[in-house]
């Protein structure tokens, strides 16, 4: 695709091209007082120690926040809400593609209606969740991103998500398994022009019946990713299929 979910979604230009969407992109927000969250110690998917955010809630199953194919906790005081990725109908009266009404207003709405399908999908999968960590104090999100179904693998589909990511370099792949489900993870380097540094993010994918789901965590900057790894970490540890 030609516009993955790249800076124009991480910075300062997704509150213009998003509003419509109704997610609330808050990669320019105010930064706000941390709070200190309640953790627990587990050991990781790879094998390493850290720490796993308090349970809040329960995403995935049906009337939730965002009906899935899987089930994950969120952390306390996150925020879901899902996202309606559903392709907006840009096609006038006359068959033209130009929308309702004619003339140049019509084309530019087509346009942005384009550019915001396009800030919604990123490889195989679309953006179908996104869990807010600004009522927790943090600026970022948990984005889940589902699938239709195929003979790809977690691996595959990781390795897509990642690859239609302008900026993303530094990839270290690594599997995991956990409650049934056989799944990749990636830990890479996102780098933008509108950002001052690059930063930190990760996502892991798995496969089920329904389709691939991706779990994307970025983040303001690479401090802000790592205060949210535990809610992250939780997400991992307690996902299951719906």
């Amino acid at each position: 695709m030609g516009v993955g979910v790249r800076g124009g979604w991480r910075g300062p230009a997704c509150a213009a091209l998003l509003t419509v969407v109704a997610t609330g992109c808050s990669g320019t927000a105010e930064e706000s007082p941390k709070t200190a969250a309640s953790t627990t110690s587990t050991r990781g998917a790879s094998g390493s120690t850290g720490t796993v955010a308090e349970r809040g809630g329960t995403l995935g199953p049906a009337g939730s926040a965002c009906e899935l194919p899987v089930t994950f906790a969120t952390a306390e005081d996150w925020k879901a809400q899902s996202v309606d990725a559903a392709p907006q109908d840009r096609t006038g009266s006359d068959g033209s593609g130009s929308g309702s009404g004619s003339g140049s207003g019509a084309t530019e709405d087509g346009l942005a209606g384009e550019v915001t399908d396009a800030l919604l999908r990123q490889g195989p999968v679309t953006l179908a969740c996104e869990i807010d960590a600004k009522p927790a104090g943090n600026i970022g999100y948990l984005r889940v991103w589902t699938g239709k179904p195929g003979a790809d693998d977690a691996d595959t589909v990781l390795k897509a998500f990642v690859a239609a990511e302008d900026g993303a370099s530094k990839a270290t792949y690594r599997t995991f398994q956990v409650g049934g489900l056989s799944g990749a993870e990636v830990e890479y380097v996102y780098t933008s022009e509108l950002l001052d540094e690059p930063k930190k993010e990760r996502a892991l994918a798995v496969t089920t019946a329904d389709g691939p789901v991706v779990l994307h965590l970025g983040g303001l900057d690479t401090a802000e990713h790592t205060e949210m790894l535990p809610a992250y970490r939780l997400a991992r540890q307690t996902l299951r299929t719906t």
